[in-house]
């Protein structure tokens, strides 16, 4: 019974299927790394990002200096 020909092709899937169940398990620890070192961009993109934003805002808020006229004054504090 174990030799026939219908046990050997069993036992043949069964190693093909832990054959691709190992390819799987590979794949996902794999593509879980792809993530976490996109994860890491993305937090370091979201400082940037929150750097410039802070940036613009402080320009935005930023008073526009006077200019003094052109020409001799005898007010000096302008």
């Amino acid at each position: 019974m174990l030799n026939s020909s219908r046990a050997i092709t069993v036992n043949i899937e069964i190693m093909r299927s832990f054959v691709r169940s190992r390819t799987l398990l590979e794949a996902d620890k794999a593509l879980a790394r792809k993530f976490d070192r996109l994860e890491r961009k993305l937090a370091s993109h979201d400082q940037a990002i929150g750097g410039l934003l802070a940036a613009i805002r402080g320009l935005i808020g930023a008073s526009v200096p006077t200019r003094r006229g052109i020409g001799l004054t005898a007010n000096l504090d302008e």
